[in-house]
C-alpha cells in the first residue's frame, strides 16, 4: 500500500467540546463500583497481587458457566443462530422463562408478559424510563445497587431510606408506610445487593400488600397507579433455610402493579453472556420492548437459544444450582467465620451471617 501522511488530530483544549453537550450527560456520575474495578486491573497490570472483592463478578477458572449451557451456545453458533433476535426476545426463551419462573416460584405469566434483554441491567433503567416521570417519587432502600443513578437518568426525585441490620437492610413496611401516598415506584432488589441478605416473607407479603390497597385508593380517585420493581437476579443463591418469594406468589392482586427482573448473570455465573428478562402486564412488557428496540439493548441471539434449552433441562439446572451455591456459601461462610473470630478476640466488628447473593454485610 502507499505511504499516507498521517495526520495528528485535535480535539481543542480541556473542556471545550464538554461545553456543548447535554445538561443530562453533565449530570451523569459515573458507575463507582466500576471506577474501582478499573483500579484494581490497573494495579494488577502492574503486578500487584491483589484479592479482588470488587464488582460482582466470577473468576471463570472457580465459577465456569454450566457445561450444558456452553453446549448449547456451540450447537447454536454451529446451527446459524447469529442473526437479529426478536426485539422482545427469542420466542423459544420467553416461553422457557414463563415455565421456568412457574417452576421456580409458582407464578404462571403469559407469554406476552416475557422480556428479553441484554442482561438485568437495561430493564431495570427502562422500567424507570417507562414508569417514571420527571418529579415522580421513587423510594428505594440505602444501601442498593444504581437506584440512585437511574433516578438521576430519568429526572425523578429519589427518596432512599435508611434501613438497619436488624432488619438485614432490607426496607420495611413501617418506613415505607408514609411514602405511598406520593410514590410512583418502589424499587426493592432481594437477595439484596450489596448486603447479602434476604427479605422476610413477612415483610414482602405487608409491601406487596400496601401497595394493592393504595392503587384500590388511586383508581377511585383517578391518579396513575403505583409500581414495584422487584429485582430478584440473585433469586436462586440463598443458603441453609432460607427462602426467596415471589411478590406475585404471596399477593396474587400486585400483578398488575409488578414488574419483576430477573437472568443468568449471577445464577448461572453468566456474567458475560449478557442475557436477562422481565416478567409484568403485558401493556407493561409491549412497552418496555419498544424502548429495549430502540437502544438495541437485546441479548445475543446464540445465548438466548442456548439459555432456552437450559433453562428447560430442569436436571441440568438442579445440579448446577446445587454444585453453584455450594461454593458461594462455603466462600461466605469462610468470611464470616473469619470476622467471627476476629471479635472474639476483641477487634470492633459486627458481621451478619451471610443469606443469599455474593456479598457480607461487615
Amino acid at each position: 500500500m502507499p505511504n499516507k501522511t498521517m495526520i495528528e488530530l485535535s480535539f481543542g483544549p480541556a473542556g471545550f467540546v464538554d461545553a456543548s453537550l447535554s445538561e443530562m450527560a453533565h449530570a451523569l456520575v459515573g458507575s463507582e463500583i466500576l471506577k474501582i474495578a478499573t483500579e484494581i486491573r490497573a494495579m494488577v497490570a502492574a503486578g500487584k497481587t491483589v484479592c479482588n472483592l470488587t464488582v460482582g463478578d466470577f473468576n471463570p477458572k472457580y465459577f465456569p458457566i454450566p457445561t450444558v449451557l456452553m453446549e448449547e451456545i456451540h450447537k447454536a453458533l454451529t446451527a446459524g443462530e447469529t442473526n437479529y433476535p426478536p426485539s422482545d426476545g427469542m420466542l423459544i426463551l420467553r416461553q422457557a422463562v414463563a415455565d421456568f419462573t412457574a417452576r421456580e416460584y409458582g407464578v404462571r405469566y403469559p407469554i406476552e408478559s416475557t422480556l428479553i434483554a441484554s442482561g438485568s441491567r437495561p430493564l431495570l433503567y427502562a422500567a424507570y424510563r417507562c414508569v417514571v416521570n420527571p418529579g415522580d417519587v421513587v423510594v428505594y432502600p440505602a444501601p442498593s445497587w444504581n437506584n440512585n443513578h437511574y433516578v438521576n437518568l430519568t429526572q425523578a426525585k429519589g427518596i432512599d431510606l435508611a434501613t438497619r441490620s436488624e432488619d438485614g437492610f432490607q426496607l420495611t413496611i413501617e418506613q415505607l408506610a408514609p411514602h405511598l401516598s406520593s410514590a410512583q415506584m418502589i424499587a426493592l432488589n432481594t437477595p439484596l445487593n450489596p448486603s447479602g441478605t434476604v427479605m422476610k416473607a413477612e415483610q414482602l407479603r405487608a409491601i406487596a400488600q400496601a401497595t394493592v390497597d393504595e392503587n384500590a385508593k388511586r383508581t377511585k380517585a383517578g391518579r396513575r397507579h403505583l409500581f414495584l420493581l422487584f429485582d430478584q437476579v440473585y433469586g436462586s443463591l440463598v443458603f441453609g433455610s432460607t427462602k426467596h418469594d415471589h411478590p406475585a406468589a404471596l399477593v396474587p392482586e400486585i400483578a398488575p402493579w409488578l414488574i419483576t427482573v430477573d437472568g443468568i448473570s449471577k445464577g448461572l455465573a453468566a456474567t458475560g453472556l449478557r442475557v436477562g428478562w422481565m416478567l409484568a402486564a403485558p401493556e407493561i412488557t409491549s412497552r418496555m420492548r419498544d424502548l429495549i428496540g430502540h437502544v438495541g439493548a437485546w441479548a445475543p441471539r446464540p445465548e438466548q437459544v442456548a439459555t432456552a434449552k437450559f433453562l428447560q433441562n430442569e436436571a441440568a439446572v438442579h445440579a448446577f444450582r446445587k454444585q453453584m451455591n455450594t461454593a458461594v456459601h462455603e466462600r461466605l461462610e469462610a468470611l464470616h467465620e473469619g470476622f467471627t473470630a476476629m471479635k472474639a478476640d476483641g477487634f470492633p466488628v459486627e458481621c451478619i451471617h451471610p443469606q443469599g447473593a455474593i456479598y457480607l454485610s461487615l
